[in-house]
């Protein structure tokens, strides 16, 4: 969508800071995508197996040709890695962060087989909130900014030119009444606070008012003398500390979702209409049980929003607070972004199937909703985007995978290799063995990799063959542990650290062996099964599988098999044709391969750091109610700052060792009644 907004486009261009060049296939990766963007090719797909530094070659093409960026990512802990990435490249630029801000999210629903209705629950991360209002902002206000965002970037946000219209411009030495200013505060969303100065909030002394916004971590202090703007202050909102004095500055709202009084007027109309025409619907079918209960709720909610411009589930009313027509795409993030933006879909193999299916998945949900009586038709317009929507909505994209799907490379109109690793390594070998005698062998493979000082991996089909194969390798004196869904996240981290100390030679698991694993110290992959056709033999799944060999120069895949697959086939085809470039190469420019050397502490030494209160505390059952008190609100402190830093996996094993200390806490309470003989009181129904 088009929108008559006047961005101020400032910024400086876009420059990668990096210790080292483009090797490889690097240069002619950056060379040719940049030329496919200067060309106006809508889709383009880049082709880079595992370790060739995909991350720097899209940094590379973004400094080439100098557009606003998005970058999609499957999830939020990737997104993380990448904008970590990408804002270590890109120091002097914009380089946002936008995922969902929720950190516990239980979506409204109802199950009509139990009659049971859930409320929604949800627990914002005002950290990420504060990111995802800078990465708006930076789009409002600079050319060079590149967001990476989860795929929850097609769900409904505020429209951009109301948002944009809302923004506030302060002058020094203008006339501006402060009383006037105060009440546009407040429509913007921000809540007055004359005594913790908080993200989102104002407060007003004397002739002073001190805001802290939605996107920053300073407070902003504007000195009035009558109506006269005579000072603007920047300043540390914690120490009062004065940072810059400005000429001018401009607020932006509280919330993404903003709209002027007339607008909310008009919209309260137009839901009394549907909700009368909804009503008259209910009671032609009979159903007057959800008529009732559509005209209870949607009722309260209007007069919330008559008395204060807000109500709990605004967003199910987004479709008549925005005036958009019945059925017509919400804004999202993309609607942010100028219109000739670059997009780049990490991990497309995984990303594009996820921003297929949100759709229809939230459109089941909505309609058991609205045909029980608890929201109105038009709720089904607060939606994320469907994937015909999210299509129109694209520039130019880039899809960036070892295992493109085949809807990348039929839109593609260019596919770019990047084959060729900047170490020189190339692809493992790849041999296919028959099933009789497979635990032998496999036994023989890994005792080999065990005198060498390497590691293997071992996939399975099923858990508990998993679990079984791990017991007999360990009863064999072989160091092993098993993998699977069922093995927490945490846990599996100090497992995969485990083994790359050597603490374990062999990691036996299912589907967890295949994306994102930078395991250099494994030099044996074995596919059990592998003839088996499905999901988790398929021939992406099997090159991704076989990637996890690929950091290593003794690299090498065995697969079980008494047939060989179409799959098979295709996997072991594609490995040797990239293997026959990469030599090659090596042989052309006399490169001698290199293992990758990568420290321990690279993966596990923020869960060792957040695992050091449990190191201290956990067998010492025998501290105080005060102490464990004491050590809940610290381990607190530490979880709530460890989200702020984007460290997800820390946060969560912090969280997962205050709930243990509060369940201390409560043991030490319940037998200290008992002892006296009293009866436990009933837990609270909160």
């Amino acid at each position: 969508m088009t929108l008559s907004i006047q961005r101020t486009d400032e910024g400086v261009p876009f420059k990668v800071v990096s210790d080292f060049e483009p090797r490889g296939d690097q240069p002619q990766a950056i060379h040719k995508l940049a030329d496919g963007v200067r060309a106006g090719m809508r889709a383009q797909t880049l082709l880079g197996v595992t370790g060739s530094g995909k991350t720097y070659t899209m940094a590379k093409v973004v400094e080439a040709i100098q557009k606003p960026t998005l970058v999609i990512a499957p999830n939020k802990t990737l997104a993380a890695q990448l904008a970590t990435e990408f804002r270590e490249f890109f120091p002097n630029n914009a380089v946002e962060y936008f995922v969902s801000y929720y950190d516990y999210y239980q979506p409204e629903a109802y199950v009509p087989s139990t009659d049971t209705y859930i409320e929604k629950e949800a627990d914002i991360n005002d950290e990420i909130d504060k990111l995802r209002h800078a990465s708006t902002r930076a789009l409002m206000t600079r050319r060079d900014t590149l967001v990476v965002a989860s795929v929850s970037c097609i769900y409904g946000l505020g429209s951009p030119s109301e948002y944009f219209n809302f923004v506030e411009t302060v002058r020094k030495g203008e006339r501006k009444n402060r009383n006037k200013m105060v009440r546009r505060l407040i429509e913007m969303q921000y809540e007055r606070n004359d005594y913790d100065l908080a993200r989102t909030k104002f407060r007003i002394r004397g002739d002073t008012l001190e805001i802290l916004p939605a996107y920053d971590d300073h407070a902003v202090r504007i000195q009035f003398f009558g109506d006269e703007v005579e000072r603007i202050v920047v300043l540390d909102p914690l120490t009062g500390e004065l940072i810059a004095e400005r000429d001018r500055i401009d607020i932006y709202p509280a919330k993404h979702f903003v709209t002027s009084k007339d607008k909310l007027d008009a919209a309260v109309v137009d839901i009394e209409d549907e909700l009368r025409e909804r009503i008259e619907w209910f009671r032609q079918h009979n159903k007057l049980l959800e008529a009732q209960r559509l005209e209870h709720r949607v009722k309260y909610d209007l007069e919330m929003l008559k008395e204060t411009g807000y109500c709990a589930g605004i967003e199910n009313y987004s479709q008549p607070i925005g005036r958009r027509p019945r059925g017509s795409a919400p804004w999202t993030l993309l609607d942010y972004f100028p219109d000739d933006y670059l997009m780049f879909i990490d991990e497309s193999h995984m990303g594009v199937p996820q921003l297929r299916a949100m759709f229809h998945g939230e459109m089941s949900r909505k309609d058991q909703l609205i045909d029980y009586g608890w929201r109105l038709p038009s709720a089904r317009d607060n939606r994320p985007l469907s994937f015909e929507e999210f299509e129109r909505r694209v520039n130019q994209v880039v899809f960036v995978s070892a295992t493109p799907g085949p809807y990348e490379m039929q839109q593609s109109q260019q596919v770019v290799e990047q084959v060729i690793r900047p170490t020189g390594l190339v692809d493992p070998t790849i041999e296919v063995k028959p099933t009789k005698g497979q635990i032998d062998d496999l036994l023989e493979q890994i005792n080999l990799r065990v005198r060498r000082g390497e590691r293997s991996l071992v996939t399975t089909l099923t858990k508990r063959m998993a679990e079984e194969l791990a017991d007999y390798l360990r009863e064999m004196n072989v160091k092993v542990h098993y993998l699977h869904s069922e093995v927490d996240t945490l846990q599996r981290i100090e497992i995969l650290r485990d083994l790359r100390l050597g603490i374990y030679d062999v990691v036996v698991g299912i589907n967890l062996l295949r994306e994102g694993l930078d395991l250099p110290e494994v030099s044996l992959v074995a596919i059990l099964d592998a003839d088996k056709e499905g999901y988790l033999r398929s021939t992406p799944s099997l090159i991704q599988t076989m990637g996890r060999a690929a950091r290593h120069v003794n690299g090498q895949v065995i697969m079980y098999a008494d047939r060989v697959t179409d799959s098979m086939r295709s996997a072991m085809d594609e490995t040797t044709r990239r293997r026959a470039i990469q030599s090659a190469y090596n042989e052309a420019h006399g490169i001698k391969p290199e293992g990758i050397v990568k420290a321990v502490h690279d993966i596990t030494e923020r869960v060792r750091e957040a695992a050091e209160p449990k190191a201290e505390y956990a067998v010492r059952r025998d501290l105080s109610k005060v102490d464990l008190a004491k050590l809940a609100a610290d381990l607190d402190k530490q979880m709530r700052a460890a989200a702020k830093n984007l460290e997800f996996e820390k946060a969560a094993l912090l969280r997962d060792e205050m709930v243990e200390v509060k369940k201390l806490m409560a043991t030490q309470e319940v037998a200290a009644i008992a002892s006296k003989g009293e009866r436990p009181h009933a837990p609270s129904p909160r």
